[in-house]
């Protein structure tokens, strides 16, 4: 019923596209983030990505924290980054995540 009210499958993916886009531009076009992932095999619901130094990693968990944007840490074996960006997560929130990596890379980079 969600999925119905939301515009059906089809505008489900063209969202879930868009979010994911928007994340990966804000990833590729700054030499602080990186992504591990091969453009051609990246997903559209989970964004990993990494810090230019690893050292920073704790600060950016706590500052994302400060503004909300919690779980984002990647898992254990890869480290990093990871940004569920599921159904649910609303577009607000991508916006939120890369206006908050803009702003870390600005004080951090």
């Amino acid at each position: 019923e969600w999925i119905k009210v939301q515009g059906g499958l089809e505008a489900m993916g063209e969202i879930n596209k868009c979010k994911a886009d928007k994340l990966y531009a804000a990833i590729d076009a700054s030499d602080f983030y990186g992504s591990p992932v091969a453009k051609n095999g990246r997903s559209w619901m989970n964004v990993p990505f990494t810090l230019a130094d690893p050292e920073l990693d704790a600060a950016f968990l706590a500052g994302a924290s400060e503004k909300g944007l919690v779980t984002l840490k990647g898992h254990r074996s890869v480290g990093g980054m990871r940004a569920s960006i599921y159904n649910a997560m609303p577009e607000e929130g991508v916006d939120a995540l890369v206006a908050f990596m803009q702003e870390f890379e600005s004080n951090n980079g």
